[in-house]
């Protein structure tokens, strides 16, 4: 049976900035998650807080935040879960991200979705058209065409939304082949794109005993389209939530507005032995990278925990 129980398991921190974060609190994360030993650093790509947060001091832009915690970091991998393609004109994302990508040493990594909320696009005039799907599809394609192409020659593309005319698709990467992250539930469009441009794919707080099937259709994917379901690693992003013992699991619980009954569930939350326990249970369906999606993020001390007592 396929899973990832016998693998090496990765471990990243996954931020919500939008929330209320400055830039100095983002680093303080980002240099704990390199210290303590955990892979990467993500972060949302979102300038609206949601639900009550004030969202102060306010939004802070993923790419700028990615630029300058390449130069403050100096292990970890960094990237977005996951930036919209609505905010960028793919041919301006595909320079930034091979620009931050080269200024890490070749640590970054692009998750790429359709966008879905519109009220933070309304209060900043950013457009949110109607159909987003064929967007994000072609920016996938557009991308990954500018970083494909040989130095010394043009790109030229042209789709229903997007067109470049000897694009002469600089800068490169650092790396040869920066990984691209797609994500979703989509039955048929999704995994068609995860196969097609994808170097992972991620489940975006997915049941746990859901997981299986979930990475099954992107798999079935692969096979159609004669690549190999392998080529690709299979991730979830779930919310974190651990205290030493029940007591400080529950002020923790409190202090991100959730209920610890609701976090047992649909999270790795509880105990040490409790958050290990969910870990496992998803890495026997397939799970090979968590994104561990941090809430507080004054708490420097959770992170300390985690690593030390869930992980290790």
């Amino acid at each position: 049976m396929w899973n990832a129980i016998d693998m090496p398991l990765d471990f990243r921190i996954f931020t919500e900035p939008q929330q209320g974060a400055s830039y100095d609190d983002l680093l303080a994360i980002a240099k704990a998650t390199e210290d303590l030993g955990f892979d990467a650093f993500f972060r949302s790509d979102h300038y609206l807080s949601m639900g009550s947060a004030s969202g102060l001091p306010g939004p802070t832009d993923a790419w700028t935040t990615l630029a300058g915690l390449a130069r403050e970091t100096s292990r970890i991998r960094l990237g977005t879960l996951v930036t919209s393609a609505t905010f960028r004109h793919p041919g301006v994302l595909g320079i930034q991200v091979a620009q931050v990508d080269q200024m890490s040493g070749g640590r970054v990594e692009l998750g790429l979705g359709a966008g879905w909320f519109e009220e933070e696009h309304k209060a900043y005039g950013i457009p949110f058209p109607s159909k987003r799907f064929g967007r994000l599809e072609e920016q996938l394609a557009l991308i990954t065409g500018m970083w494909e192409t040989p130095a010394g020659e043009t790109f030229t593309f042209k789709g229903e939304y997007y067109e470049l005319i000897d694009c002469p698709a600089l800068p490169k990467p650092a790396q040869s082949q920066l990984p691209v992250i797609v994500g979703g539930k989509g039955p048929k469009r999704t995994p068609a794109l995860a196969a097609q441009f994808g170097h992972e794919y991620n489940a975006a707080f997915p049941e746990i005993d859901s997981i299986r099937s979930r990475f099954t259709v992107i798999r079935d994917a692969c096979e159609e389209l004669g690549r190999s379901p392998d080529d690709l690693v299979y991730s979830a992003a779930l919310v974190v939530c651990v205290g030493r013992d029940e007591a400080e699991f529950r002020r923790r619980a409190a202090a991100i507005g959730r209920e610890p009954d609701e976090l047992r569930k649909h999270g790795v939350a509880g105990t040490p032995a409790e958050a290990a326990e969910v870990i496992g249970r998803a890495a026997e369906q397939g799970c090979e990278r968590f994104y561990l999606q941090v809430l507080d993020l004054s708490d420097l001390d959770h992170l300390d925990l985690i690593a030390k007592e869930v992980i290790a």
